[in-house]
């Protein structure tokens, strides 16, 4: 009886986010069904074979253990460097263990584009995914290019096809941007959250970002507008330039991060100061928990700890997905496996606040028309992203 619950909550809460992108949708005539049940399919499919085959298990074992031993090579870096740094051994420091891995995923990566192998793998991989859902090759091709890298570099990589963009395919591109997340930071997520859940959040968020961007803003183009053209990905010169180029993004990366997290999480303890104070104790975790609990319990997670859920999950939204994280890993302990499950595929996403303003500059420092019409649309945008998160979050759910 569990298990039909389940399933029914679950269906009820894919049919909401379903409804609430159609009619947020700017041309219900063109909405592409026959590709986003396909997509729907896929994640299923996706989701059932990682989690319940043992071929699936296998090869989250062995992508979590490639990753481990990346982040191993990644740390004898780290400690040359701040190696003579006493701390807490047992407790850490978040920056060196967690963050600085950043640059040597983000150098690896530079290289493999400047050797143009990933490149080709995401033009392979988003032509597959075009053929056969019928979505244009350029949003195929920047849905695959958004789960390596960051928001950014994702739209970068399409900026000399940008005169064919128009505004409902920009939409889509964006929205793949922000609901994904980048290969670079992978291993830091791989450091605090279950891996299982983390590999399987990315290509389920890569499917659901492209079936709600497509439910709410649908696109038709000719043969002559959807091209693309991957030969000027980099601007690397040589391997060591790559290298250099990578390592260097990365840094940036990491300190970006450590930035916002130290404004956000002092951000919060003073609003939840200020609240505490007039509510008599009341948090802003709690009160984002009353909001989201619905959701959180429709999505699969035991009534007892929707308001704990849906705490994390709102403050992803208002900050971002590392505040969300460290708020889930010391709250671990007290929940179920299937509400850490689900939320952490929730987390495991770009969708916050902070991201419309990243996407809508970069945006415009390719072209400042289209940068005008991202910041337009920009909560329509964080809501797509939102929902697509929760369609992710959802799926897992049903095989946990």
């Amino acid at each position: 009886m569990g298990i039909i619950l389940d399933i029914i909550f679950a269906m009820a809460a894919v049919a909401i986010v379903l409804a609430i992108a159609w009619f947020m949708s700017n041309d219900k005539k063109n909405i592409p069904y026959k590709g986003i049940a396909f997509m729907l399919i896929s994640q299923l499919l996706i989701t059932w074979f990682m989690f319940n085959t043992s071929i699936g298990e296998m090869i989250i074992t062995s992508i979590s253990a490639a990753f481990n031993k990346l982040i191993e090579f990644g740390t004898v870096g780290v400690e040359f460097v701040l190696g003579g740094i006493e701390f807490d051994a047992e407790a850490g420091v978040f920056f060196f263990d967690v963050l600085l891995i950043i640059i040597f995923f983000a150098t690896l990566l530079s290289v493999l584009t400047y050797l143009r192998i990933l490149p080709w793998l995401i033009k392979v991989l988003g032509g597959v995914i075009s053929k056969i859902t019928g979505l244009p090759k350029i949003e195929s091709f920047n849905a695959v290019n958004s789960m390596f890298f960051g928001q950014s570099e994702a739209l970068i990589a399409i900026k000399s096809q940008f005169h064919r963009v128009t505004e409902n395919r920009l939409y889509i591109v964006s929205a793949s941007a922000m609901g994904s997340v980048s290969a670079s930071i992978v291993g830091a997520y791989l450091q605090m959250l279950p891996p299982q859940y983390v590999l399987v959040a990315i290509p389920l968020n890569m499917f659901s970002a492209l079936i709600l961007a497509s439910i709410i803003a649908p696109v038709s183009v000719n043969d002559e507008d959807d091209e693309v053209d991957v030969k000027d990905v980099s601007e690397s010169k040589s391997v060591f330039e790559a290298m250099a180029n990578g390592a260097l993004d990365g840094g940036k990366i990491a300190l970006i991060v450590a930035t916002m997290l130290i404004a956000f999480l002092a951000s919060l303890e003073l609003v939840n100061y200020v609240l505490g104070a007039i509510t008599g104790g009341t948090t802003l975790q709690e009160v984002l928990g009353w909001i989201l609990s619905p959701i959180a319990f429709l999505m699969g997670v035991p009534a007892a700890e929707i308001g704990q859920a849906g705490g994390i999950m709102g403050l992803k939204i208002i900050t971002n997905e590392f505040v969300a994280m460290l708020e889930l890993q010391s709250a671990m302990d007290g929940l179920s496996e299937k509400a850490i499950g689900v939320i952490s595929v929730f987390l495991t996403s770009f969708a916050n606040f902070s991201s419309i303003g990243i996407i809508a500059g970069t945006v415009a420092g390719i072209d400042n028309e289209k940068g005008k019409t991202v910041s337009r649309f920009g909560m329509k945008l964080l809501i797509g992203a939102t929902l697509a998160s929760i369609l992710s979050a959802t799926i897992a759910g049903l095989f946990i």
